[in-house]
Protein backbone atom coordinates (compact mmCIF):
# COMPACT_ATOMS: atom_id res chain seq x y z
CA UNK A 1 0.00 0.00 0.00
CA UNK A 2 1.04 3.56 -0.69
CA UNK A 3 1.89 5.71 2.32
CA UNK A 4 1.74 9.47 1.99
CA UNK A 5 3.67 11.47 4.58
CA UNK A 6 3.06 15.16 5.17
CA UNK A 7 0.83 17.67 6.88
CA UNK A 8 -2.77 18.25 5.80
CA UNK A 9 -2.55 22.02 5.32
CA UNK A 10 0.42 21.88 2.90
CA UNK A 11 -0.59 22.79 -0.67
CA UNK A 12 1.62 20.09 -2.24
CA UNK A 13 0.17 17.48 0.09
CA UNK A 14 -3.37 18.62 -0.80
CA UNK A 15 -2.58 18.23 -4.51
CA UNK A 16 -1.18 14.74 -3.94
CA UNK A 17 -4.23 13.70 -1.90
CA UNK A 18 -6.59 15.08 -4.57
CA UNK A 19 -4.70 13.19 -7.28
CA UNK A 20 -4.83 9.93 -5.32
CA UNK A 21 -8.56 10.30 -4.58
CA UNK A 22 -9.38 11.32 -8.16
CA UNK A 23 -7.54 8.27 -9.50
CA UNK A 24 -8.95 5.92 -6.84
CA UNK A 25 -5.49 5.00 -5.58
CA UNK A 26 -5.68 3.65 -2.02
CA UNK A 27 -3.24 5.16 0.44
CA UNK A 28 -2.61 5.70 4.12
CA UNK A 29 -1.92 9.28 5.19
CA UNK A 30 0.68 9.85 7.89
CA UNK A 31 0.41 13.31 9.42
CA UNK A 32 3.91 13.74 10.77
CA UNK A 33 2.95 16.81 12.80
CA UNK A 34 0.62 14.60 14.87
CA UNK A 35 2.19 11.16 14.46
CA UNK A 36 5.84 12.22 14.38
CA UNK A 37 8.59 11.06 12.09
CA UNK A 38 11.34 8.78 13.35
CA UNK A 39 15.02 9.12 12.59
CA UNK A 40 14.88 5.54 11.30
CA UNK A 41 12.19 6.40 8.72
CA UNK A 42 14.07 9.50 7.54
CA UNK A 43 17.33 7.52 7.37
CA UNK A 44 15.62 4.83 5.27
CA UNK A 45 14.41 7.49 2.84
CA UNK A 46 17.92 8.95 2.67
CA UNK A 47 19.32 5.54 1.75
CA UNK A 48 16.79 5.21 -1.09
CA UNK A 49 17.03 8.76 -2.46
CA UNK A 50 19.63 11.50 -2.06
CA UNK A 51 19.24 13.55 1.10
CA UNK A 52 18.98 16.64 -1.12
CA UNK A 53 15.58 15.37 -2.27
CA UNK A 54 14.35 14.94 1.32
CA UNK A 55 15.84 18.02 3.02
CA UNK A 56 13.86 21.11 2.03
CA UNK A 57 16.34 23.98 1.95
CA UNK A 58 13.66 26.33 0.57
CA UNK A 59 11.50 26.03 3.68
CA UNK A 60 11.00 28.74 6.26
CA UNK A 61 12.29 26.26 8.85
CA UNK A 62 15.60 26.06 6.97
CA UNK A 63 15.97 29.82 6.98
CA UNK A 64 15.45 29.90 10.76
CA UNK A 65 18.22 27.41 11.56
CA UNK A 66 21.22 28.61 13.52
CA UNK A 67 24.72 28.56 12.04
CA UNK A 68 25.53 25.50 14.18
CA UNK A 69 22.43 23.68 12.89
CA UNK A 70 23.23 24.59 9.29
CA UNK A 71 26.69 23.14 9.77
CA UNK A 72 25.15 19.93 11.18
CA UNK A 73 22.94 19.67 8.10
CA UNK A 74 26.11 19.21 6.05
CA UNK A 75 26.44 15.62 7.25
CA UNK A 76 23.93 12.86 6.69
CA UNK A 77 23.51 12.04 10.41
CA UNK A 78 23.15 15.75 11.17
CA UNK A 79 20.58 16.29 8.42
CA UNK A 80 18.57 13.27 9.63
CA UNK A 81 18.65 14.53 13.23
CA UNK A 82 17.49 18.00 12.15
CA UNK A 83 14.65 16.62 10.01
CA UNK A 84 13.42 14.46 12.86
CA UNK A 85 13.54 17.44 15.22
CA UNK A 86 12.07 19.95 12.76
CA UNK A 87 9.72 18.00 10.50
CA UNK A 88 9.08 21.14 8.41
CA UNK A 89 12.53 20.51 6.95
CA UNK A 90 11.17 17.42 5.17
CA UNK A 91 10.11 18.10 1.59
CA UNK A 92 6.41 17.35 1.40
CA UNK A 93 4.78 15.11 0.62
CA UNK A 94 6.83 11.95 0.74
CA UNK A 95 5.05 9.14 -1.10
CA UNK A 96 6.32 5.69 -0.23
CA UNK A 97 5.45 2.36 -1.79
CA UNK A 98 7.73 -0.70 -1.83
CA UNK A 99 10.61 0.19 -4.13
CA UNK A 100 9.43 3.77 -4.73
CA UNK A 101 9.94 7.00 -2.81
CA UNK A 102 8.88 10.33 -4.29
CA UNK A 103 9.27 13.73 -2.66
CA UNK A 104 7.12 16.72 -3.47
CA UNK A 105 4.16 16.38 -5.81
CA UNK A 106 4.60 15.93 -9.53
CA UNK A 107 1.51 14.64 -11.33
CA UNK A 108 3.56 12.99 -14.10
CA UNK A 109 5.64 11.05 -11.56
CA UNK A 110 2.56 10.02 -9.57
CA UNK A 111 0.83 8.84 -12.76
CA UNK A 112 3.89 6.83 -13.79
CA UNK A 113 4.48 5.16 -10.43
CA UNK A 114 1.09 4.80 -8.78
CA UNK A 115 -1.75 4.59 -11.30
CA UNK A 116 -1.19 1.04 -12.43
CA UNK A 117 -1.10 -0.87 -9.19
Amino acid sequence: MLHLYGIPNCDSVKKAVQFLHRNKIPFRFHNFKEEGLSKQKIAAWCVAVPVEKILNKKSTAWKLLSAVELEKAGTLPGAIALMSKYTNLVKRPVAEKPGIILTGFNETDYSKHFQHG
